[in-house]
């Protein structure tokens, strides 16, 4: 089985390509909102590190935010794309917060920056497979770190992508698949206020 995965989301950019029970590439780049430059060049390194074309890949696991709105629509808009290449490509779907946290272990706090005083965060339990405090927009405060055993963020964090591949999730019909924003964008909320008044 031949898995590229790919999140954006974050300031990281993490490309990963695994066949059957090997990791054959994987790559860390902390970017400056510029993963536009790098992602289809690590993309292509990957595929040349496993001397395999896109048309090989067996599956496609995404990142699909929470994130930056650009970063996460990038990585699930390249995700389509490559599982129209071959009708046997299949895309599936993780959340970027437990991609995060999937090379830790215990209790685990996995948080991005929202601004203003917010996170997107979740407390996940690594050896029990589940959620403590569901994935959410939350005051950064609302979370003491010392509670929790490992504290993972956007800049830095440690990925399984065994882990990564095992809990992500088909997605039946790529067309319709959209990113996981967990808010509203500013233009929206501009929108909706402007209607409103």
């Amino acid at each position: 089985m031949k898995t590229l995965i790919l999140d954006s989301s974050t300031q990281i950019l993490y490309v990963c390509l695994c066949i059957d029970h090997r990791k054959i590439y994987e790559n860390y780049l902390l970017g400056q909102n510029d993963h536009a430059k790098f992602i289809l060049a690590e993309i292509e390194k990957a595929c040349h590190q496993a001397d395999i074309s896109l048309k090989d890949l067996d599956q496609v696991v995404v990142g699909y935010g929470p994130g930056s709105y650009t970063g996460v629509r990038m990585s699930v808009t390249i995700g389509k794309m490559i599982v129209t290449l071959e009708e046997k490509i299949q895309l599936r779907v993780i959340s970027t917060l437990l991609l995060m946290a999937s090379g830790s272990e215990g209790v685990v706090f996995s948080s991005i920056d929202a601004r203003r005083g917010n996170c997107f965060g979740c407390v996940y339990d690594i050896d029990h497979e589940k959620y403590i405090k569901e994935e959410g927009l939350y005051p950064t405060n609302s979370f003491s770190r010392e509670s929790y055993q490992t504290c993972v963020s956007e800049k830095e964090y440690v990925v399984d992508p065994f882990r990564v591949i095992r809990w992500s999730e088909k997605v039946e019909n790529p067309q319709v698949l959209v990113p996981n924003y967990l808010r509203k964008t500013e233009a929206e909320v501009k929108r909706n206020d402007t209607k409103m008044s």
